[in-house]
This record gives C-alpha cells, structure tokens and sequence, in this order.
C-alpha cells in the first residue's frame, strides 16, 4: 500500500484536497489489486442507472 500512496501523493508541487486525494488512492488500489475491469462495469451499471433514475427514464413508454 505505501507504493501506491507515495507514488502518485509525492510529486512536487502537488496539491491535494482529501477528496481527490482519497479518490485517487482508491483507483490506484484497484489497479494495483488486477480489478479494475470488474470495477469499471460495476461503476458503469451504477452511473447508468443513477442518470436514468435522475431523469425519470423508467416512467415512460416508448410510442412507435
């Protein structure tokens, strides 16, 4: 765990808020782990169905 904090939270210069600091962390630990396409679909069906839920999607019918 320590590679994945110093390498991306030691560069010069940087600047990090906890937000983006804890957001990059948690990427960079499920890359390293070898499950970011598991990740990635799980993070795809979760943004799909909070834009559908947003916009109302699941109301409507289709008329063709």
């Amino acid at each position: 765990m320590r590679h994945i904090v110093a390498g991306r939270l030691d560069v010069s210069g940087a600047r990090w808020g906890l937000h983006g600091a804890d957001a990059v962390l948690k990427l960079r630990t499920i890359v390293a782990n070898g499950i970011f396409t598991d990740y990635w679909h799980h993070h795809l069906a979760e943004e799909h169905q909070r834009v559908d839920h947003a916009r109302g999607q699941h109301e409507y019918d289709l008329a063709a």
